[in-house]
């Protein structure tokens, strides 16, 4: 009985994300990419790059509902060490409230010189990244990706999902690289995992 009730609690928390998901869609269809969250799977994926010996904390931008969040503390993160970016007022008081002792930062992803405020110095060890950067112009993004690229050591990287079939950061426009990270095909809609870095100094 006690494995029947854990399922149907799981079941429901899933249920209740999606819910909140897709509310988070209709309110704010261009800062939220898709109408469910991210799959588990994918979510582990892009946890697995994170270094825990490199003793720097990590961080996520566009967490929504956390279900990247979970998987990159199930990869081993303390939740003091990971910094959480998130744009929508109601998925930032979800996250609070679900996972304590996560620096949950309300604010904008595409400014987070600001968003950081006195944190802004931090270096971080790599950044998961769940914004939906195909809704924004292709300048914003590589500004974008640049900012993050600032904040972790060369060579450490960037991790973006996106639903296009092509990286949203189209290559040979800024000093990063570009690597096909993984195609997860079991997430809805099917999602494409990219990693981008700066070359690491000799």
């Amino acid at each position: 009985m006690a494995r029947v009730s854990e399922f149907r609690k799981a079941f429901a928390d899933r249920f209740d994300d999606e819910l909140r998901f897709f509310k988070g869609w209709i309110d704010r269809p261009k800062a939220v990419g898709s109408i469910i969250p991210t799959s588990s799977f994918a979510a582990r994926r892009m946890a697995s790059v994170i270094d825990l010996d490199s003793g720097l904390p990590v961080l996520e931008v566009g967490p929504g509902t956390g279900v990247i969040t979970r998987a990159i503390l199930a990869h081993g993160v303390r939740p003091e060490n990971l910094y959480t970016v998130e744009y929508s007022p109601e998925f930032v008081r979800h996250l609070r409230r679900h996972f304590r002792g996560v620096n949950v930062i309300e604010g904008d992803a595409f400014d987070l010189a600001a968003t950081l405020g006195d944190r802004s110095d931090l270096m971080f060890d790599c950044v998961i990244s769940g914004v939906p950067l195909l809704n924004f112009p292709v300048s914003r993004r590589i500004a974008y990706l640049d900012d993050l690229l600032d904040r972790i050591p060369q060579g450490r990287p960037v991790v973006q999902l996106t639903y296009g079939p092509r990286s949203p950061i189209p290559p040979g426009l800024g000093n990063y690289t570009v690597e096909h990270f993984h195609f997860v095909i079991c997430n809805i809609p099917p999602t494409q995992l990219w990693i981008y870095r700066r070359a690491a100094a000799n």
